[in-house]
């Protein structure tokens, strides 16, 4: 029996990915959010990470970020580390090109293991997660984020209902991504402690459809499943699916919103230092007793 297909064509998302090398700075501005938010969250931690390993680098804007921040006082080296050897070719400090999928790394060898919009495209999520976190030092830490299942909702709907009109049929044009409901068990399932997981929602308001088509190119981020549509998105049927799109989501100045879910992950390697949750059973007081005795505080202030 065959082995079935994975989801995404790694090797098709590098050469996205390289593709889109020259043209990424233009485009970059979901990474830059993203960037941001993680400063922000690893700004609020008052540790120092001697080694840091950053995944999915592409033309270094975390580094950047961090390099303009008092965060970078408190990081030693940072190896920034791509799947696509394009990308990494301007960076200057470390840097490494890496698949996300095998990582290299020796274990517990990291203090700190970053990645902004990358995670998304590896096909065994939990087992890169493992491998993340095998190679972070005990109360190593990990700071992710990746697009969520919210993405790219609307240009989804008229990319498929203009496959149906044309041809009658539709195979998927643009990726799955997880549900944000779903991350924390991812890592959990990982081995991860004390994992958070926030979700920034963004509305990106474009004047047509074929920018935001060309914003996605920039990024690298266009279709790469294997089971993706073989019909070829011809002139025809991607006028079409923009006439659905602005008939269906344009706003009353002409201009189209598009959805970006961006999930972010903040997780620990275990240690036998860090808070541990109570045994189920283990409580002390019954939610009974509380709701009473909070009935009687309100009533004793009158």
């Amino acid at each position: 029996m065959t082995a079935p297909s994975p989801p995404f064509d790694r090797a098709l998302h590098r050469l996205r990915l390289s593709r889109a090398s020259a043209s990424y700075a233009e485009a970059s501005f979901l990474k830059e959010r993203a960037s941001e938010d993680l400063l922000d969250r690893l700004g609020a931690i008052n540790r120092r990470f001697d080694t840091a390993i950053e995944l999915g680098a592409r033309t270094g804007v975390l580094a950047s970020a961090i390099a303009a921040s008092p965060t970078a006082q408190r990081i030693g080296t940072l190896i920034e580390c791509d799947l696509c050897e394009r990308l990494l070719a301007a960076r200057r400090g470390p840097k490494l090109v890496v698949d996300e999928e095998r990582l290299p790394f020796a274990e517990s060898s990291a203090d700190l293991i970053v990645s902004t919009l990358a995670l998304h495209w590896v096909n065994d999520l939990v087992g890169s997660l493992v491998q993340v976190r095998r190679a972070l030092k005990p109360d190593g830490l990990f700071l992710g984020a990746m697009l969520g299942g919210g993405t790219l909702s609307e240009l989804r709907q008229v990319l498929t209902e203009a496959d149906l009109e044309q041809s009658g049929g539709a195979g998927p044009r643009v990726s799955p991504f997880i549900d944000p409901a779903d991350a924390g068990d991812l890592l959990r399932r990982a081995g991860f402690a004390l994992p958070v997981v926030d979700v920034d929602r963004v509305t990106v308001r474009y004047s047509h459809p074929l920018r935001l088509l060309a914003d996605l190119r920039k990024m690298g981020e266009t279709n790469a499943l294997f089971e993706r549509s073989r019909a070829p998105l011809t002139r025809g049927r991607l006028a079409r699916a923009s006439e659905i799109y602005i008939e269906r989501f344009a706003a009353p100045d002409g201009r189209i919103p598009a959805t970006f879910e961006i999930i972010a992950l903040t997780a620990w390697a275990p240690h036998p230092d860090q808070p541990q949750p109570l045994k189920r059973g283990s409580a002390t007081a019954r939610l009974e007793d509380a709701l009473v005795a909070s009935r009687k505080a309100r009533s004793d202030g009158g």
